[in-house]
């Protein structure tokens, strides 16, 4: 995802390279306002409650199997969603820009993410979307975790949104993004993690099998093309993203759609595609754990 300076401070996309999340590396943009709430969610597993790195603040993780409403078909499923960036992240540029290790190298703690040229933020969509994706998830007897609890924090670091999906021993983690690619782009795609001789290895396979899953429920499900400017019939395979190395459960990014192509950024800016978009990945999601 392509960023642009601010503040006098270019910030690096944080487990994210050229064309995801930011694109060309070293630019960035500012953070935006909280644009949705966390739904009630069913019954849970018993939680502990511990604070997200560089935040101060708690993140809620599952420490038992967790059970979820009996004859609904995520039942007993652990389902992570990570809202990509945080409103805030532009506040404190000394702590999302502060290095982390992603094994195969080190990278920023997080960015602010990218936006549309009117500036609606890709902080803002995530949690839009995230929000709208658990509450169907929970609908249908998940749990569900967020990597952050709401849109004006800074963080998690990429490092702890990964170790939030471990900890929870998740059946499937989604990181939701908006890209920030060239305007002449458009189009979704899917970003799964490759073989590193580390924690993802083994479910590499598991992943790419999501990946697919929601690609073929995303498209189907809102009628967004493949993208146009990376990757092959929407997936991409990267071994450099902090989210997925140091994952060791089944994960993947979706980048929903362009934020800099005009097309693109006018369906994400509009709720109903935005609620299309949480349904569509509900179902992906579904199909896989099912």
């Amino acid at each position: 995802m392509i960023r642009r300076p601010l503040i006098a401070t270019i910030l690096a996309c944080s487990g994210l390279g050229v064309a995801a999340c930011g694109g060309t590396a070293g630019q960035a943009v500012a953070g935006g306002a909280t644009t949705g709430q966390v739904a009630a969610s069913a019954p849970a597993a018993p939680q502990s409650r511990t604070a997200a790195a560089g935040t101060g603040k708690i993140s809620e993780r599952a420490t038992t199997a967790p059970t979820g409403p009996v004859g609904k078909p995520l039942a007993g499923k652990v389902i992570v969603v990570d809202p990509g960036h945080n409103g805030g992240n532009f506040k404190r540029p000394e702590i999302i820009n502060k290095p982390v290790n992603v094994l195969t190298k080190r990278k920023p703690c997080d960015t602010t993410g990218t936006e549309t040229n009117s500036g609606y933020t890709e902080a803002a969509f995530t949690w839009d979307v995230s929000t709208r994706l658990a509450k169907l998830l929970r609908a249908e007897g998940a749990t569900v975790k967020l990597t952050r609890d709401g849109n004006s924090g800074v963080g998690p670091c990429i490092t702890e949104r990964a170790a939030i999906g471990n900890k929870a021993k998740a059946d499937a983690v989604i990181s939701i993004h908006g890209d920030g690619a060239p305007a002449s782009g458009h189009g979704f795609h899917i970003i799964m993690p490759k073989k590193i001789n580390g924690p993802v290895d083994p479910v590499v396979n598991d992943s790419r099998r999501l990946g697919i899953a929601v690609r073929n429920a995303f498209r189907s499900g809102t009628g967004q093309s493949y993208s146009t400017y990376i990757g092959k019939n929407a997936l991409d395979f990267r071994n450099d993203l902090g989210g997925l190395n140091l994952s060791n459960v089944p994960k993947i990014f979706i980048e929903v759609g362009n934020m800099r192509n005009a097309g693109d950024a006018a369906k994400m800016k509009n709720p109903q595609f935005r609620q299309k978009a949480a349904a569509a990945l509900a179902k992906g999601i579904t199909t896989y754990v099912s």
